[in-house]
């Protein structure tokens, strides 16, 4: 009645099917390899049309150089910065917060507050640019750094908050009950008790926090307009010219913009499987 492992499938079957994973790997993998071979590849290759081929030469470090030497990267790396890491921050205070008291409260109107925490995942964003917009230039924040950190903040929090209120439920209520007899407050229980024990979780969603707002361009177009507050992702776009684009650093530029999401990702993957799966099972 249950799929059979791989190893205890035919031959033939078990052919196949490592052969399909391996072609739509390969297929899935291709456009990364073209980025990686044009970032490497001298411009004359490209001026030749040649996109696929083999390097005629290595460019390696010339081009990766001329990413922060010849185009502005350099301050759209550092914008980003300063947008994603506070973002980050007060998107993890913010869900761990409301997720605590969701999940370990009951009071009128918190099923119905829940629900707009989930409602609001499903609204598409795009709605609501012009309204944001309008806003940021009502209160005199538009194309700054405190605009894009407050609604990527407000726009990340519905999620988080969503993820976060099933982990703190997941815990067991001898902890809380435990706590409380020792007169414990609301504010030490979850300084003491839930954020020690939910910091996998914490680090699984630091990771999709991060590469979700680093990887935003939507917001960064609307709300940053000049080149002072734009992130790397709006900064791309500006490396292609009317009539010109330099082909090979905008590839080696899209490699430096991948790097910091791909190495926060390898350096806490532990945190983000046991966060991802902590909430699995109750207890």
């Amino acid at each position: 009645m249950y799929p059979r492992q791989i190893k205890a499938g035919e031959p033939a079957r078990k052919s196949l099917y490592l052969g399909s994973v391996t072609l739509v790997l390969f297929l899935w993998l291709l456009p990364l390899l073209a980025i990686i071979l044009t970032s490497i590849r001298p411009a004359a290759d490209i001026a030749a049309g040649d996109y696929w081929g083999w390097p005629s030469g290595f460019d390696l470090i010339a081009n990766y150089t001329g990413v922060f030497t010849q185009t502005p990267m350099g301050r759209y790396f550092l914008n980003s910065l300063i947008i994603t890491i506070p973002s980050v921050i007060g998107v993890l205070c913010l869900s761990t917060l409301t997720g605590f008291v969701l999940s370990r409260y009951r009071f009128r109107g918190n099923t119905l507050l829940f629900a707009i925490f989930i409602g609001g995942n499903f609204l598409p964003f795009q709605i609501m640019m012009i309204p944001v917009r309008n806003l940021t230039l009502d209160l005199g924040i538009y194309n700054t750094y405190l605009a894009l950190i407050i609604f990527h903040t407000a726009f990340q929090t519905g999620f988080a908050t969503l993820f976060m209120r099933n982990f703190i439920a997941a815990l067991p209520g001898e902890l809380f009950e435990a706590a409380r007899a020792e007169g414990a407050s609301p504010l030490q229980t979850l300084i003491h008790v839930v954020v020690p024990l939910v910091r996998p979780a914490l680090a699984a969603l630091s990771i999709l926090a991060f590469t979700f707002i680093w990887n935003d361009y939507f917001w960064a177009v609307v709300l940053s307009p000049s080149d002072a507050v734009k992130p790397v992702t709006a900064g791309l776009a500006n490396l292609k010219g009317q009539y010109v684009a330099n082909w090979n650093l905008i590839s080696a530029a899209t490699i430096v913009i991948a790097i910091p999401p791909v190495m926060l990702f390898f350096f806490m993957q532990r945190h983000f499987v046991r966060g991802l799966t902590m909430g699995a099972v109750k207890g």
